[in-house]
């Protein structure tokens, strides 16, 4: 594992940043913000890893679901109450607020897609 830019996964997690603050401004509730959003966050976390990060896709994969299942399992705990920052907006935003087993299934949906996508179509991402 080394430290290596690398543009196209810089290139992604740009878009996919904008995209979620997009949602997180205009879309208050539904599919799209509460699952869709889930789904796209961890694709966004990989990307920004693959962009600095020299490592193989599978160590990646596995971090980011690891701190994406950690963060959903702490929200179990009540971990904004405890921390007494249920009423700070951005943590909100950045720690979410209430577990759900769906949002789990969305971060594993989510991480397998991007791994796939990164180990099986190598030309798109090769710089």
């Amino acid at each position: 594992m080394s430290l290596k830019f690398h543009k196209t996964f810089f290139v992604a997690s740009l878009l996919l940043f904008l995209v979620e603050v997009a949602i997180a401004i205009w879309l208050k509730d539904g599919f799209i913000r509460h699952t869709f959003g889930d789904y796209l966050v961890v694709i966004l976390m990989y990307c920004a890893t693959r962009s600095m990060i020299e490592t193989t896709p599978i160590v990646v994969a596995i971090v980011v679901l690891g701190i994406a299942f950690a963060i959903e399992f702490l929200q179990l705990v009540n971990l904004l109450d405890y921390l007494h920052l249920r009423d700070r907006q951005l943590a909100v935003l950045l720690l979410g607020s209430t577990f759900e087993i769906s949002d789990l299934i969305a971060y594993f949906l989510g991480v397998i897609t991007i791994f796939l996508i990164d180990t099986k179509i190598k030309i798109i991402w090769t710089p």
